[in-house]
C-alpha cells in the first residue's frame, strides 16, 4: 500500500484525492464503509490521468456520481471511487442544453428555466445527476431521460472518451446499455423546446410541492427503493402489507410514502440489505408481486 501511495502522489499530483476516506460522509443514506481513494477530478483530463493510471497498475476503480440511488456497504470500496461534485459546468447553446455527469438535475432544471426552455420540469425533484439519470434512465411525473437525451460523452473502462446517440443507449424503464457496457457518462445533451418562464416555473413548482407532500425528505434514504411492477405502485404494494413504518435497526420504511426506506438512527447498509430482502418476501406473501430492487447496492460486506 505505502508503494502505490507514493506513486499516486508523484504520478497523480494536484488532483484532489482523499485517502481511506469515510463514504458516509457522501451518500445520501449516510451509511457506506471507507473507499482506499475518493477521488475529485475538476475536470475530464484529470479523470483520464486517474483512469489510465488505474489500469495501467490494476488498482480497481469506479464512478459513484453523486451517491443518491445506491447504498454502499459497511466494508467499503476496494481502489479508487471517483466523484463527480467537481464536474459540473452546465451551458446552453439555443434549445440544447449539455451538462457536465456531476451536475444536479436539479440545477439543469433551473438553468432550462432560466433560459425559458420547456421538456426537462419532470426532473426538477429527483435528487439526483445528470450522470446518474442517464445511467438509469431516470424519471418521474410522465417524464424521463429518454424523451430529452440527444446524445451523451462517455469514458470507456479503457479511459477513451467517446459520443453514443440517444438510439445507442437502448432505454428502457430505469435502464441503459451503459448499465451492461461498464462506460461512464461524463456529459450529456439534452433537447428542449422554447416555452414561456412563468409556465414552465409554475410546472416545477407543482412538481416540488408534490414531491415535498409525498416523500420524506427529512432523513436520510436512497431515494426510490424498488422498481415500480407492471400495473401496480411499489409503495401502494408495501403499505398495503401493513409495513408503512416496518423496522429493521435504524432504518425504517417510511410512515409517509412506502416506497422508501429512511436511516432515522444510525442505520447500517446491513440494516437497509435486510429490510429490502424482509420487505420483497412480506410483499410476496401478501399479493405474490415479487418487487425488483432500483437502488443499486455496491462495495464489500464486513
Amino acid at each position: 500500500m505505502h508503494m502505490v501511495l507514493d506513486l499516486i502522489k508523484s504520478e497523480l499530483n494536484g488532483i484532489d484525492i482523499r485517502y481511506d476516506e469515510p463514504l458516509k460522509h457522501y451518500t445520501y443514506t449516510k451509511v457506506g464503509g471507507n473507499a482506499d481513494f475518493l477521488v475529485f477530478p475538476r475536470n475530464r483530463f484529470e479523470l483520464i490521468r486517474v483512469v489510465k493510471f488505474a489500469n495501467q497498475h490494476a488498482i480497481p476503480w469506479m464512478v459513484l456520481g453523486n451517491a443518491s440511488n445506491l447504498i454502499v456497504r459497511n466494508g467499503g470500496i476496494k481502489g479508487f471511487v471517483i466523484m463527480f461534485n467537481k464536474l459540473n459546468t452546465i451551458s446552453v447553446d439555443g434549445y440544447v442544453i449539455e451538462a457536465e455527469a456531476g451536475a444536479s438535475l436539479r440545477d439543469t432544471t433551473h438553468v432550462a428555466l432560466f433560459h425559458s426552455l420547456s421538456g426537462f420540469e419532470f426532473a426538477c425533484g429527483i435528487p439526483g445527476s445528470v450522470g446518474g439519470a442517464v445511467y438509469m434512465n431516470a424519471g418521474a411525473y410522465g417524464g424521463e431521460i429518454a424523451h430529452v437525451l440527444i446524445s451523451c460523452k462517455i469514458l470507456t473502462r479503457e479511459g477513451e472518451v467517446k459520443t453514443l446517440e440517444a438510439q445507442d443507449l437502448r432505454f428502457g424503464y430505469r435502464y441503459s446499455a451503459i448499465q451492461d457496457s461498464g462506460d461512464v457518462v461524463i456529459s450529456a445533451k439534452f433537447a428542449l423546446s422554447p416555452g414561456t418562464h412563468s409556465i414552465i416555473k409554475q410546472e416545477m413548482d407543482r412538481l416540488t410541492y408534490l414531491r415535498e407532500l409525498k416523500q420524506p425528505l427529512e432523513y436520510p434514504s436512497c431515494g426510490s427503493v424498488f422498481k415500480r411492477p407492471l400495473g401496480h405502485f411499489a409503495g401502494q404494494l408495501i403499505a398495503e402489507a401493513g409495513l408503512k413504518g416496518y423496522r429493521i435497526g435504524g432504518v425504517e420504511v417510511s410512515k409517509k410514502h412506502a416506497g422508501f426506506m429512511v436511516n432515522i438512527e444510525d442505520g447500517t447498509a446491513q440494516d437497509y440489505e435486510e429490510l429490502i430482502a424482509d420487505v420483497i418476501t412480506k410483499v410476496r406473501e401478501h399479493s405474490g408481486i415479487i418487487l425488483e430492487p432500483e437502488v443499486r447496492i455496491i462495495g464489500e460486506k464486513l
